[in-house]
């Protein structure tokens, strides 16, 4: 396309480049410190002499940070515009990014890493919106294959950045790296991304009717809908990361009341809004409500893998830390392989046919993984790793594209919003599962236990995923 005024060199096809460069990058650097975080954790409470039971605060505050405020943020990304609350979330991760490279104790760095989940919440609650204003709707399918290309080259980097940082510095750098990353995020995303609130160009683009534009607009942030979500969220995914750490029943029991509470008066409060915080209104779609069920069961199979492997490698099939890490390895590599070429095809054809094609390619990889002999070779590993990240892949992108395309322009904060809680929902769900699995049938039966269940997980996805067939 020729440079001019109206057509800049930084715009291909419509897509500024600088805005889409922003959003992955910060995408990735929202999925790197998760990784990043959980491989340096024993550096970290050793360096600063603190008990385990004391140091997984530094994981449980920054995923409980982002659990709470999802959805509120995602709220604030309709009433304002996804533009607004990335940048404000991008920046919060960074300033707190700087601040955890200077904490000196246990305590301050769990502060500090609650603040950069806050900031990390803003980026993914509504990054999938932005992928949505970005890439015109026959190309949303490439839009989301991409974010998803990036969530996947990221978790397969993380362990081998912070190793690597590891052998070089101390931890802290682990997050002073996302400093000058998040300012040249930053950089690119202040003049490239639209506004896309009040009448904007790209709410026009997406023909929104008047009334939809009014409800949009006139609609308020409610504090007291914002707290009840946090509650219900936050003592949900507390309650699960519990169980998986193994907590008694005494200590799961009040959250999960306290929980269901919150969660009867939120329901109650937000029954006639307009675009309600915990988006019923989308769940009554029945695409967007099949396509949710399909995003945590299948992201429920994929946590459970994710614990249990390490186990089921090391202790059942004996191979040593480092190389159970090389081999893991391959399951997000070749979810950054498949996602993209599947976000393409989903372009052509129905996502829940890709979707659940998918899925079951992830069933079957967890059920050969299940049969492999006591001492199978590496090869033989692999591919049936390869096998459920090509089957992840194959279903991640497709369905993106269902759960932003059921939506209506108008809600696509609250959607992403969905996107992500499903993600964590499904995740903390699938380690739960696998503490159960570990509990009840020791380290060496519980891992062949939970790929079971979790080749069970994958199959009612591949379900949920081919029923949309029926109501597209």
């Amino acid at each position: 396309m020729p440079d001019s005024p109206n057509h800049p060199a930084s715009v291909q096809d419509g897509i500024d480049l600088r805005a889409l460069l922003a959003v992955l990058l910060a995408v990735a650097l929202s999925a790197l410190d998760t990784a990043i975080a959980n491989t340096a954790l024993p550096t970290i409470g050793s360096d600063l002499h603190a008990p385990a039971s004391a140091s997984i605060w530094v994981i449980n505050a920054y995923q409980l940070s982002i659990v709470a405020s999802l959805l509120p943020l995602a709220a604030l990304g309709d009433l304002w515009g996804p533009r607004r609350v990335f940048l404000w979330g991008l920046g919060i991760f960074t300033a707190f990014s700087f601040a955890c490279a200077l904490s000196s104790d246990l305590q301050t760095l769990a502060i500090c890493r609650w603040g950069q989940g806050f900031g990390a919440a803003g980026i993914m609650s509504v990054n999938i919106a932005l992928i949505r204003v970005l890439f015109p709707k026959e190309r949303l399918g490439r839009g989301v294959g991409f974010n998803a290309l990036v969530v996947g080259v990221s978790s397969a980097l993380g362990p081998t950045v912070a190793s690597l940082v590891l052998l070089v510095a101390p931890w802290q750098w682990l997050f002073g790296l996302n400093v000058p990353l998040g300012l040249l995020a930053l950089w690119f995303a202040w003049p490239a991304i639209p506004r896309t609130h009040k009448g904007s160009q790209e709410v026009q683009r997406h023909s929104l009717k008047v009334a939809e534009a009014k409800s949009a607009r006139d609609h308020t942030f409610d504090p007291l809908t914002a707290i009840a979500t946090a509650l219900t969220f936050g003592c949900l995914i507390y309650a699960l990361t519990a169980a998986a750490q193994r907590h008694s029943s005494s200590q799961l029991v009040p959250f999960l009341f306290l929980g269901l509470i919150a969660l009867i008066y939120l329901l109650r409060r937000q029954r006639s809004h307009p675009a309600p915080m915990l988006p019923v209104d989308l769940l009554k779609r029945p695409m967007f409500a099949l396509s949710t069920l399909t995003s945590i069961t299948s992201f429920a199979a994929q946590g459970l893998a994710f614990v249990a492997l390490p186990f089921y490698f090391e202790q059942t099939l004996h191979r040593d830390s480092v190389e159970t890490g090389f081999l893991i390895t391959t399951w997000p590599i070749l979810v950054a392989i498949a996602a993209p070429i599947a976000g393409r095809l989903s372009d052509k054809y129905p996502p829940g046919l890709l979707g659940g094609i998918g899925l079951s390619v992830l069933s079957c990889g967890f059920v050969l993984l299940a049969m492999l002999p006591s001492s199978p070779s590496v090869l033989h590993i692999v591919i049936c790793m390869a096998i459920c990240g090509a089957g992840f892949g194959g279903f991640q992108s497709p369905n993106l594209k269902a759960i932003m395309s059921s939506a209506p322009p108008n809600r696509s904060g609250g959607a992403s919003g969905v996107i992500a809680m499903g993600r964590l929902i499904g995740q903390t769900s699938g380690a739960a599962v696998v503490a159960l699995c570990l509990g009840l049938w020791g380290d060496s039966m519980g891992p062949l236990i939970a790929l079971a269940i979790g080749a069970g997980f994958a199959g009612l996805a591949a379900l949920a995923s081919f029923s949309r067939l029926w109501v597209e």
